[in-house]
């Protein structure tokens, strides 16, 4: 299996907190752990206000089912709420280097 990374960027809506909305992301931790396969995850924003989530996986599989599985997780319902829907945009790709 190659790890993949799923990377996802997007921007808030107008009237979202932004420390809300971190604090929406630390509440998923629990169902990205049960889904199983995830190594490491970062969230970031830029100075204009463009969001990275960037999580490292065991293998495309198990981004797909984590992926599939979200929608139906009550935990991620606020995080996925302060998301402007329009803006995001998800790839994945084979991780050919780690360091650090």
């Amino acid at each position: 299996m190659t790890t993949t990374a799923e990377i996802v960027t997007f921007r808030l809506h107008p009237d979202a907190d932004p420390g809300a909305f971190v604090s929406a992301a630390r509440d998923m931790a629990p169902f990205l752990t049960k889904a199983g396969g995830m190594i490491r995850r970062d969230l970031s924003v830029d100075a204009n206000g463009l969001w990275t989530d960037y999580i490292l996986w065991t293998s495309l599989e198990a981004a797909k089912s984590a992926a599939a599985q979200m929608m139906q997780q009550p935990t991620a319902a606020p995080f996925i709420a302060m998301i402007d829907g329009a803006s995001a945009r998800m790839q994945h790709a084979a991780v050919h280097l780690q360091q650090g």
